[in-house]
């Protein structure tokens, strides 16, 4: 919303009540979201988890008085299951364009967003992605698509120079690398930025290991790691596999000098780091991260947590996708879809938890997007880069 907005306002909601009485009784018709994730298959816990951050932020965004341009118009979700699969993504945006839906927030998986993204196109549906990685999907020129988040190119490039700052002030103990990537495009994609971005700072990849969705084994993947001995693993997967490696390796006593992930699916999970802490202490991961000195993110931890959830980085992310997309309704007093459209191509959204600042779209990319480095410390997750939002000092590497 152009006017600030708490994320709780509860006492909003009773002055916009005020402020926009009804007309002759009339409630402002709704305005229709998709909300769209693959809530069933190998991705159902992320897209679980996304659906979560986007029915919160319409929560809020409805008890905060509505869209006020629309005389209160609530926000109305219409949900939709990717079941893990481009295919079904795309089926899900059929049905959501028939039943009139004026955006769509969504799908978590690059190879599913590179489908909706598309499809949603051919009605002039906006599509504002929330997680989905790959730079192709915001290279296409589609006009429809927008990505609040930062795609796998900046991460690889903040990681891979993160990591020379930190190797360097070590003394460059690393010298090596070994990358294990999930096959679909995001983690074959993140992998091949990575081995054409680390031999400029000098490091070797000895390396490169694919495995398939879903994986149930890493034993011999954890052997070959052990032969290879690199001094840095790099793991570019999504949460059970990501889990099921390093826990691999650590009943297989491996320990590489560190673990240094690049958007690993559970390196920056609380999940993860209550339900296998010893497995996951140390671990470094370029991931999409709120601004820990935002205290609103904390009250949305605090929220999430009071569910009995993990505050993820698909919750916040989600939530966030979903403030965006209502500020820009709100500016485009419209459910139109080529007005929300031209709302989002100029959207200077700020009221977020992200450390962005301002959004700046250039074909659909918000350009001031981009991910922190954390570190498992204690049982939690700390920010570790840039100094700017940093909570802890690195360490770095684990083993001499």
């Amino acid at each position: 919303m152009t006017s600030r907005r708490t994320f709780m306002g509860q006492s909003a909601a009773a002055a916009s009540a005020l402020a926009f009485p009804l007309v002759g009784g009339a409630q402002p018709k709704p305005v229709k979201v998709g909300v769209l994730h693959p809530v069933t298959g190998a991705l159902a816990y992320s897209g679980q988890q996304c659906r979560m951050g986007a029915l919160m932020a319409i929560e809020d965004i409805n008890k905060a008085g509505g869209i006020k341009s629309l005389g209160g118009a609530k926000i109305e979700a219409m949900l939709g299951d990717a079941q893990s699969s481009p295919q079904a993504g795309t089926a899900e945006i059929e049905k959501m364009n028939e039943a009139g839906v004026s955006a769509v927030v969504g799908a978590f998986a690059s190879a599913i967003c590179l489908a909706t993204t598309q499809a949603a196109a051919k009605y002039n549906l906006p599509h504002v992605v929330d997680v989905g990685v790959a730079d192709q999907i915001v290279e296409r020129g589609l006009k429809n698509t927008f990505r609040f988040g930062p795609g796998y190119k900046k991460c690889a490039e903040v990681a891979v120079s993160s990591l020379h700052v930190l190797n360097t002030a070590a003394g460059k103990p690393a010298r090596t690398v070994m990358i294990v990537h999930e096959e679909s495009l995001f983690g074959t994609g993140t992998a091949n930025l990575l081995a054409k971005e680390l031999p400029g700072y000098g490091y070797e990849v000895k390396e490169i290991i694919k495995h398939a969705n879903p994986t149930r084994d890493f034993n011999n993947i954890a052997l070959r790691i052990k032969q290879v001995n690199p001094d840095i693993l790099i793991p570019a997967n999504y949460y059970n596999e990501y889990a099921l490696l390093v826990r691999t390796l650590q009943q297989q006593k491996i320990t590489p000098k560190a673990i240094y992930s690049v958007l690993g699916g559970a390196a920056s999970s609380y999940k993860f780091v209550k339900e296998f802490p010893e497995a996951a202490n140390g671990i470094i991961d370029c991931n999409h991260w709120f601004n820990p000195k935002d205290k609103r993110s904390a009250e949305l931890r605090k929220r999430v947590e009071a569910q009995g959830q993990f505050f993820s980085y698909e919750v916040f992310m989600t939530y966030t996708a979903m403030m965006l997309l209502a500020d820009a309704i709100e500016r485009a007093k419209s459910p139109d879809r080529a007005a929300i459209i031209d709302a989002l191509a100029s959207s200077k959204f700020a009221n977020h938890i992200m450390p962005y600042g301002p959004t700046n779209f250039v074909n659909g990319q918000n350009m001031g997007a981009q991910p922190l480095m954390t570190q498992v410390h204690k049982g939690d997750i700390k920010v570790i880069v840039p100094r700017d939002y940093r909570e802890i000092e690195p360490i770095f590497p684990l083993k001499g």
